[in-house]
């Protein structure tokens, strides 16, 4: 690739990931119905709008652009932890990635996956808040739903019941339908910006931990003898 063009690559992306930064930044603060391209440009320290709608056609489409890089920093976060922990799987293993071999538990998984997404929230507050007010923003007005494509919701959902699966063809695990289950454990995480909001002072590390025993206690099958 020439010189220029990589120069003209490197300086795009740039100042999309401004747009986007300053974009999750006004989000947070404002709310996603008060937010506009000026606003933006305020936040962004832009010299004008035209340089956001050269970027981005519509607020659309750097909405969804705001929620696919907030769930890119959710699964680069995933990979960082698994160096420490070894039981926790992202969202989506980076291309060219050697597959490691599954060797932990799915109990061991889902706490990971749990600790893990309550340490992103409480390192990530402003890009969760961010994301809670476009998610109510789509359930409140449809008109919005092409900001947010419900395959993202559907790959999470997906993630925790690959785990769940894991863990019933383990034994370790009772019979359950997964997508319920599924649906429980994320909801009590994607709540969790509003109830900061409600509890500011609220210890992450024990709400982590709780979760980990309630949903330890939902899942476990009655016969089975973890692992020592």
């Amino acid at each position: 690739m020439p010189p220029t063009t990589s120069r003209r690559a490197a300086a795009t992306a740039a100042r999309r990931a401004q747009i986007i930064a300053a974009s999750i930044a006004t989000i947070a603060e404002l709310g996603y119905r008060r937010t506009t391209f000026g606003r933006i440009a305020e936040r962004g320290g832009l010299s004008s709008t035209r340089l956001i709608s050269y970027h981005f056609a519509s607020k659309d489409d750097l909405v969804a652009a705001v929620v696919a890089d907030i769930f890119t920093s959710i699964n680069e976060f995933l990979i960082d932890r698994a160096r420490e922990d070894p039981a926790t799987r992202p969202l989506q293993n980076p291309p060219d990635t050697v597959q490691r071999p599954r060797n932990s538990s799915g109990a061991d998984e889902l706490r990971a996956y749990i600790t893990g997404v309550v340490a992103f929230v409480d390192a990530h507050r402003v890009r969760m808040r961010a994301l809670q007010s476009i998610f109510a923003a789509v359930h409140d007005e449809p008109r919005n739903a092409a900001a947010y494509s419900p395959d993202t919701d559907r790959g999470v959902l997906g993630h925790i019941e690959d785990i769940l699966r894991h863990g019933q063809a383990r034994g370790e695990f009772r019979a359950f339908d997964t997508f319920t289950m599924a649906a429980a454990i994320q909801r009590s995480l994607g709540g969790l910006p509003l109830l900061l909001q409600t509890k500011p002072d609220l210890d992450l590390r024990d709400y982590a931990t709780e979760l980990v025993t309630l949903f330890d206690l939902a899942t476990r099958h009655p016969n089975h003898k973890p692992d020592r």
